[in-house]
């Protein structure tokens, strides 16, 4: 069987605001500045070295938002028309319908979806922890929404039901290996935004907006990474991760417009459009990774397609 999908070369993908060397940068100086840890022997030279990388990060976040600015405004602000606007943003927002998750589902081969997720794993900036920077100081309904996010993450307290150890689970059952220096460069700048967003509190209405987009939009992709999984002979406990999210995030999605969305529009209409920018910020990065996963997996290694698609 020939392969169903047309092949992409990097000529193609879209344009990365800044170098792949300062995408790397700043995703170390993410994961360094988030861990926790001690005083610095030399606080003079580490507040410079903040303030250097505060500055690289701000230009970064700004050079996202011209790219989506004029579509961002055209965005309604009333509390039914925004809400109208972001749902539909499932059809309608950068990346969605790319050919790369049908194309996971039925043809990938094991090296080729091991590759796939060592680059997500590695852009993988954490989504309680993002959550957890972005309610600080929220309206109180906004709020409480988010934390319910959060404990469904933590796995409502029980450590087998955590998000993030799942994830581990499925890098270690595969012997996955990710790293910042073997990341592609868009993959880090989607890591490096979330991150942006959520820990700068100027950006705080703009990560409520990119987190729910990713609530919206991930279950379409995690049930076709489950799917290509489940095809290739990987086990419930290993596919867990993406089965969940293939099912949750649905109610996520659906609380998380209800209750964080609605009200912080109907309260201050100007918070829509920063939201907007967000949401179109987050989306549009995800198209950039996806473009290069294609570009990288079709062009580069060989494809071994299926016979037939294995439906979950």
């Amino acid at each position: 069987m020939a392969s169903l999908f047309k092949w992409s070369r990097a000529a193609d993908r879209p344009a990365l605001p800044f170098t792949a060397e300062q995408q790397r940068r700043l995703a170390t100086w993410n994961r360094e500045r988030l861990a926790p840890q001690f005083p610095p022997a030399d606080p003079d030279a580490a507040l410079v070295r903040e303030s250097e990388m505060r500055a690289v990060e701000i230009a970064f976040l700004e050079a996202l938002r011209a790219e989506i600015s004029a579509e961002a405004a055209a965005a309604p602000t009333d509390v039914e028309g925004f809400i109208a606007w972001f749902e539909g943003l499932i059809e309608t927002g950068p990346g969605q319908g790319d050919p790369l998750f049908p194309w996971i589902a039925a043809e990938a081969s094991l090296d080729q979806m091991h590759w796939f997720l060592e680059q997500e794993a590695a852009g993988e900036a954490g989504f309680d922890d993002l959550v957890a920077y972005t309610q600080v100081k929220m309206p109180q309904q906004a709020k409480l929404e988010l934390a319910r996010n959060y404990w469904d993450e933590m796995g409502r307290g029980n450590p087998k039901g955590m998000h993030g150890p799942m994830l581990g689970h499925l890098i270690e059952a595969l012997d996955l290996a990710p790293t910042i220096e073997d990341t592609v460069a868009e993959s880090l700048a989607l890591a490096n935004a979330m991150t942006a967003m959520a820990t700068n509190r100027a950006y705080a209405w703009h990560s409520v907006g990119a987190l729910g987009a990713i609530e919206l939009t991930a279950p379409g992709r995690s049930a076709a990474t489950a799917m290509g999984l489940r095809r290739l002979g990987q086990p419930p406990e290993v596919r867990r991760y993406f089965d969940l999210h293939a099912t949750l995030d649905v109610k996520h999605s659906e609380a998380w417009n209800r209750e964080a969305l609605r009200p912080l529009v109907a309260e201050d209409p100007a918070r829509a459009t920063a939201m907007a920018e967000g949401a179109l910020i987050r989306l549009k990065a995800g198209a950039r990774c996806f473009a290069r996963y294609r570009s990288e997996l079709w062009s580069v290694r060989e494809s071994r397609p299926t016979e037939a698609m294995v439906h979950a």
